[in-house]
C-alpha cells in the first residue's frame, strides 16, 4: 500500500511513526525530487564506501599479520645478501605493495563517476524543464523552477558523494605508500 506525502501509517506505534516521519519520508521526498539518477548515485556511493571501509579494515587488521609473516619468512632465510636474495626481498615488498594498493584505482574511478552521474541528472532535469516550456510555455515560472530544482539535486548529490570519499582516498594512498616503505625498511634490517 502506498502513503501520501503526509499520510501516517495506521496501526503503528508512536516510535515507528516517528521513525517513518523523520527518516523515511524525507529520504523518499528527496529521491522523488531528484529523479532516478539519484539511485545510481546512491549505488555508486555505497560501493565506493564499501571499498573504503574494506581498505581501512585491511590496513588495521589484516596487513600487520601479512607484514609479520613476510618479515619472518625473510628472517628465516640463510642468504640475505646475494643478488638472488635481493630479488626475493623485492618480490616480497612488491607483494605487500600490491595488497596495499588493491581497490585504490577503483575507489578513485568511482569518485570520478559520481560527479558525472550528477551531471547526467542535471541534463535529464533540464530536459524536463524544456518539456514544461514546450507544453506550458515560458510564462509558467513555477513549473520551470520545479524542473531546475530537480536538475540541481543530482548535481549536488554527486558532488557531495564524491567529496565524501576524497579525504579517505588520499589517506589510503598515503597509507599504502607508508606501509610499503615500512615493510621495505623492516626487511632491510634483517
Amino acid at each position: 500500500r502506498t502513503y501520501g506525502r503526509h499520510h501516517r501509517p495506521e496501526g503503528r506505534s508512536q516510535p515507528m511513526i516517528f521513525l517513518y516521519e523523520t527518516l523515511f519520508v524525507p529520504i523518499r521526498d528527496f529521491f522523488e525530487a531528484g529523479g532516478d539518477v539519484l539511485f545510481g548515485i546512491l549505488f555508486v556511493t555505497i560501493l565506493m564506501w564499501t571499498l573504503i571501509i574494506e581498505r581501512i579494515w585491511f590496513f588495521y587488521f589484516v596487513l600487520p599479520a601479512k607484514v609479520r609473516a613476510t618479515q619472518e619468512a625473510w628472517s628465516s632465510r640463510a642468504d640475505t645478501f646475494s643478488w638472488y636474495a635481493r630479488q626475493v626481498r623485492q618480490q616480497m615488498v612488491s607483494e605487500i605493495g600490491v595488497e596495499c594498493r588493491r581497490y585504490l584505482p577503483v575507489i578513485k574511478a568511482l569518485m570520478a563517476i559520481l560527479p558525472l552521474l550528477g551531471l547526467l541528472g542535471t541534463v535529464t532535469g533540464m530536459i524536463s524543464v524544456f518539456d514544461v516550456m514546450a507544453f506550458a510555455g515560458t510564462g509558467n515560472a513555477r513549473l520551470m523552477a520545479a524542473g531546475v530544482y530537480k536538475a540541481t539535486i543530482p548535481t549536488m548529490s554527486g558532488l557531495v558523494a564524491a567529496l565524501s570519499g576524497l579525504y579517505f582516498a588520499a589517506w589510503l594512498e598515503q597509507k599504502s605508500t607508508r606501509e610499503v616503505e615500512k615493510t621495505e625498511d623492516l626487511l632491510a634490517h634483517h
